[in-house]
């Protein structure tokens, strides 16, 4: 008796604890996160929407710290009895919107009881988690459901033979050693901010009958006014009806066999583009050899063609065949309250509406990838992407394990990303981090996915001081390098690639009362709001210069905010400071994005 007094006291306190935490620093969108039961209740996947799932984000039971188990070599899952902390799904147990805020876990233990709902009945039971780092292992009622490797990818398991009538039991177990051998880019050993691990994305169930859509590949052909899709099953030989439907659009019927590539055409392709990001709807049907549906979902795509071509002689990147100057902002992805969850949906999409607030048509995604509703809003919005691969840091080390994952990895990120629009350009390797077999690589990425345009090594001209520099691998699409404060010194055409300026810029503004409590820096500095945003317009009159005269066909300014102690953000970390004038910015944005257009004339 005594000791389950003093378990329920410990309980008491360390739940009294959690309430009283307050952020280090605050964002627009923390106060709802932690109110809310169920943070993200939105589906998770739009180009795979099915009507009927369960979220299971919300609170768990949690074990970790030094002393938890390993997650790694786990025969059975760990007894949760006695006092146990309790974590906030999907946010990591370093951010304060997990409520355990405890910096760089290596092995975290999460569970939690659910019901199925009694309407699943019959159906597959799948269990679903947007990503979680680094190693994870599902456990179902104390029996192993399955393992995954990657903190990138989505991935899930048929939890169906596991599952029991009432309650049951989930618990999942992940080990993130955070050593620099696997895949991490900035959150890792020598990442510049505060380390994550675990479950980082949303966790969910989903029922589907016994053949199913496992995924789908969606490529539009713009050139021959086709979409040319492959619908993935777990079965053999059943057929799939498609619909495609948008507004003002007559509705297009079509149908192909499962796990073959089949056409839909498309006549008088409505074009996605920055400026008009039309999106077509599309509902996919699995049927039995009677007819029958025995699954659906509801999608979307857009068609769009991107690939290099010569203008006035010159290469460049052509979107639907036109020179456009990609303009974009380098976006890391971090938050004060999630480090590298967003707080919420509206989050997510407030940086993307920010950019195109500003002006920019572009978003290099740095050195991370971000739920399926990120790329979902870039594509609705009218935003294009460049992808980053998370590098690792240590190639040389265990060199047939890291680097037969890291390949693995980058395989997997495309084809869970493979089908948005927005997306434009993959980038394997920045800045030679981590870099190795950069020509093959790129060559591979290039034939793996023929649709989208290759930036095998961004900013080769640098590299990490404890590396010696691969350098230009000589191949792909883009001859890239980082130039700051720059932008002179770009990089030009070389007759095969178009120049790219992958990062330039850099300047940062200390803004009083809304910096991280580290100490502050950027590349370069300015006092005020006005000088910054006349430091901003001065540097896109040389851009421009470039464009017209010099060949350049992207520029990525640094950076979207502020990241803990970097200040050169066009907003503040907290989202809370729009620290130039957006009208101005706008306006030259404009006007050099629109001098790129005259190219084409």
């Amino acid at each position: 008796m005594r000791r389950l007094l003093l378990a329920a006291v410990i309980a008491l306190w360390v739940s009294s604890a959690f309430t009283q935490q307050q952020a280090v620093m605050s964002t627009p969108w923390t106060e709802a996160a932690v109110k809310v039961q169920v943070p993200f209740p939105e589906y998770p996947r739009p180009q795979m929407e099915r009507a009927d799932w369960l979220n299971l984000n919300g609170k768990w039971d949690y074990i970790g710290g030094k002393d938890a188990p390993d997650a790694t070599t786990a025969r059975q899952p760990p007894s949760f009895n006695g006092a146990t902390e309790k974590i906030t799904v999907p946010y990591p147990p370093e951010a304060y919107l997990s409520r355990i805020e405890r910096k760089q876990e290596i092995n975290m233990w999460y569970r939690k009881v659910v019901t199925i709902p009694a309407s699943w009945k019959g159906k597959h039971v799948l269990l679903h988690i947007g990503a979680a780092d680094y190693e994870t292992v599902i456990f179902v009622n104390g029996k192993k459901a399955g393992t995954h490797i990657g903190g990138y990818d989505a991935f899930s398991f048929d939890i169906t033979p596991l599952l029991q009538p009432g309650n049951n039991t989930l618990i999942i177990g992940v080990q993130d050693k955070n050593d620099g051998r696997s895949v991490s880019g900035k959150n890792g050993p020598r990442g510049d901010y505060t380390f994550t691990s675990g479950i980082w994305q949303t966790v969910w169930l989903e029922p589907v009958a016994e053949h199913y859509i496992a995924d789908i590949r969606l490529t539009p052909d713009v050139a021959n006014e086709k979409l040319h899709v492959q619908v993935v099953s777990n079965a053999a030989g059943l057929s799939v009806a498609a619909v495609v439907s948008g507004d003002k659009i007559a509705t297009i019927d079509a149908s192909g066999t499962i796990n073959q590539s089949f056409d839909i055409a498309i006549p008088n392709p409505v074009l996605w583009s920055p400026d008009y990001p039309f999106l077509y709807d599309l509902k996919l049907q699995l049927k039995d050899k009677k007819g029958a549906v025995v699954d659906e979902i509801s999608s979307y795509f857009g068609m769009r063609s991107i690939a290099l071509g010569e203008v006035k002689g010159v290469k460049r990147a052509l979107l639907n065949g036109k020179f456009l100057l990609q303009l974009g902002l380098l976006d890391q992805g971090y938050w004060p309250d999630g480090i590298y969850t967003a707080p919420t949906d509206d989050a997510l999409k407030f940086d993307i509406e920010e950019a195109k607030k500003a002006g920019f048509n572009l978003i290099r995604k740095h050195m991370k990838t971000e739920p399926q509703r990120w790329y979902y809003w870039c594509d609705k919005l009218g935003v294009m992407v460049w992808q980053d691969m998370p590098s690792i840091w240590y190639q040389f080390e265990d060199t047939a394990l890291v680097r037969s994952r890291f390949r693995q990895e980058w395989k997997e990120i495309i084809n869970e990303h493979y089908n948005a629009p927005s997306i434009v350009t993959w980038v394997p390797f920045n800045e030679n981090w981590g870099a190795f077999d950069v020509k093959e690589i790129t060559d591979w990425t290039k034939a793996y996915d023929p649709s989208r345009l290759v930036n095998g090594n961004s900013g080769f001209n640098n590299n990490p001081s404890y590396q010696k520099a691969y350098g230009d691998p000589g191949n792909g699409d883009y001859v890239d390098t980082h130039i700051y404060v720059g932008p002179y010194g770009a990089s030009v055409p070389d007759g095969k690639r178009a120049a790219s300026l992958g990062e330039f810029g850099g300047v940062g503004l200390f803004v009083r009362g809304h910096l991280y409590p580290v100490f502050n820096n950027a590349y370069a500095y300015e006092p005020t709001l006005n000088d910054l945003t006349n430091r901003y317009v001065l540097l896109l009159n040389q851009v421009e210069q470039l464009v017209k005269y010099k060949g350049l066909s992207i520029a990525i300014y640094t950076q979207t905010t502020d990241v803990e102690h970097e200040i050169n953000g066009i907003l503040t970390y907290d989202r809370q400071v729009e620290k130039m004038d957006f009208n101005r910015v706008r306006e030259i944005n404009s006007a050099v994005i629109n001098s790129s257009r005259a190219l084409n004339e």
